[in-house]
């Protein structure tokens, strides 16, 4: 499959979008382990629609204009990877999720660490909002961004709550 990249600046850092012919495949953190989200060689093309559409919303977002995202995704991933990382595109704007509850919801009540494992390896960070999972305490849990763009992400959102 062939992937096309641009590098857009955030209040986060720098962040990699990625796209194929199907839609965005990765918003990648600037410190990215780059096993994490494996889709292979790149070229840059900042002016690709589905890049460049990417951007504009994601700024909006930073700019608390915008609570959700209108994009095609191309989730590259096993079948259970692509089931978490479409619950993730459920939890509403400002709210959080378990790695319980979204077990349940994909009708895997059992396959909490895995779901853990799955959302780790999220390849649409913010977008498909990972940053909106937490640990069954309240707590914040890891984030492939840091747990303080994890708090950054949620307070921008209205959380005021998880970490103090």
């Amino acid at each position: 499959m062939s992937y096309v990249h641009t590098v857009m600046a955030s209040p986060l850092g720098a962040l990699t979008l990625v796209a194929s012919a199907q839609g965005l495949s990765a918003v990648l953190w600037e410190d990215d382990d780059p096993l994490r989200v494996r889709l292979g060689e790149t070229r840059e093309d900042a002016a690709h629609l589905v890049l460049a559409e990417a951007e504009r919303q994601l700024s909006e977002y930073f700019a608390g204009r915008r609570r959700s995202f209108s994009l095609d995704l191309d989730f590259q991933g096993t079948p259970f990877q692509s089931r978490v990382w479409r619950a993730l595109l459920t939890i509403p704007f400002g709210e959080t999720r378990s790695y319980k509850q979204i077990a349940m919801q994909i009708g895997s009540p059992t396959a909490v660490r895995a779901v853990g494992a799955a959302n780790g390896r999220n390849p649409i960070s913010i977008i498909a909002p990972c940053h909106r999972v937490i640990g069954a305490s309240g707590k914040l849990t890891g984030f492939a961004g840091g747990l303080a763009a994890k708090d950054f992400l949620l307070r921008l959102e209205g959380r005021r709550d998880l970490l103090g």
